[in-house]
């Protein structure tokens, strides 16, 4: 098991996947390890559905902080290609919280489902000994839609190109610049350009748009561990060998000078917002120009084929068992710099 963070796949296929309650003809998919989503299918609609902690970052400001943890859990059903219609919501909040600051989390949660037309039909909310921010509950999305167009986890070919938005460790540079900005020795303007992509931290619309433009056969989103994590995790759901290059993948403003600060590689650093896309050849161009109409950056930056596993600029992919950004992130919480 990894020392933080989410569970690796021996831990997974030890403990989880043995024991997964009843087996229904209704779970057209059902856990896997990397695949983001489940999906059931009810009188011949397919809910997709997915489960994540809520992650509540005070120093985003209240509202935000709200919208990007629900954000979080609704990229899991998003990268389905399908809209996220209901939510569930559980809070486990610390005693000392203050209604005005749930408040305006709920605020900001309740902004970011209304933009998207997704509803919250349930949930459970409670103050509790032992609970402390930021982990304070969970969520789960659903989407409710067509079978026939939800695009799956494990759909990689041979033959398909891979697609790269926003490029590496979007979320590592932009909360690092945020929360900790005044303890980084870099120039304003690089710390305000790694601020800004916070606003980056969604693949909601990436997946949505690449989805709605052609042929798209899965997609993943890239966050604890990096694109690295999400090409391996990619490749190995599908059973397939995915092989990537850096090069060509775009790189946002501020990322490349807050990774060279604290020695972290960007490939394999946390990157919520950042969206792995595998398109058949014909529909490149059309996934591409869906995404620069939406003003997403994004780039083709490798091919499946057969085999397994990844690779990146021809090296094997060796995931780290952490991820550098939770290390970064605790060592600033004690004060280092």
């Amino acid at each position: 098991m990894s020392d933080g963070g989410k569970v690796d796949r021996a831990f997974f296929e030890r403990y989880l996947r043995p024991r997964l309650g009843a087996d229904r003809d209704d779970v057209a998919l059902g856990p896997a390890y990397g695949v983001d989503f489940g999906v059931v299918e009810v009188g011949g609609r397919a809910v997709v559905t997915a489960t994540d902690p809520l992650s509540i970052l005070p120093d985003l400001g209240w509202e935000r902080a709200g919208r990007f943890a629900l954000q979080v859990v609704l990229a899991d059903v998003a990268v389905s290609g399908l809209v996220p219609t209901h939510l569930s919501v559980a809070f486990h909040l610390p005693p000392d919280l203050s209604d005005e600051a749930f408040s305006a989390v709920w605020e900001g949660i309740h902004a970011e489902a209304e933009d998207l037309g997704a509803a919250i039909v349930t949930g459970h909310t409670g103050r509790y000994e032992g609970c402390s921010l930021p982990w304070v509950g969970g969520a789960t999305a659903m989407a409710v839609g067509d079978p026939d167009d939800v695009v799956r986890p494990d759909g990689a070919r041979p033959g398909d190109r891979l697609l790269v938005t926003k490029g590496p460790a979007v979320e590592t540079a932009a909360l690092l610049a945020t929360l900790f900005g005044d303890r980084i020795d870099l120039p304003a303007g690089d710390l305000r350009a790694a601020r800004d992509r916070v606003d980056d931290l969604s693949p909601v619309r990436d997946a949505l748009v690449a989805a709605a433009a052609g042929p798209v056969t899965a997609m993943h989103d890239a966050t604890e561990r990096g694109i690295a994590n999400a090409l391996v995790e990619m490749a190995d759901a599908a059973g397939v060998r995915i092989e990537a290059g850096r090069s060509s993948a775009p790189l946002l403003d501020g990322v490349g000078p807050v990774c060279a600060h604290f020695g972290i590689d960007p490939w394999v650093a946390g990157s919520a917002g950042t969206l792995l896309v595998t398109v058949r050849p014909e529909g490149v161009e059309a996934v591409l120009g869906a995404l620069e109409s939406e003003g997403i950056p994004a780039a083709e930056v490798g091919r499946v084929r057969d085999g397994e596993g990844a690779t990146l600029d021809g090296d094997p992919v060796n995931v780290p068992d952490t991820d550098p950004f939770a290390a970064v992130y605790a060592d600033l919480l004690d004060g280092g710099s």
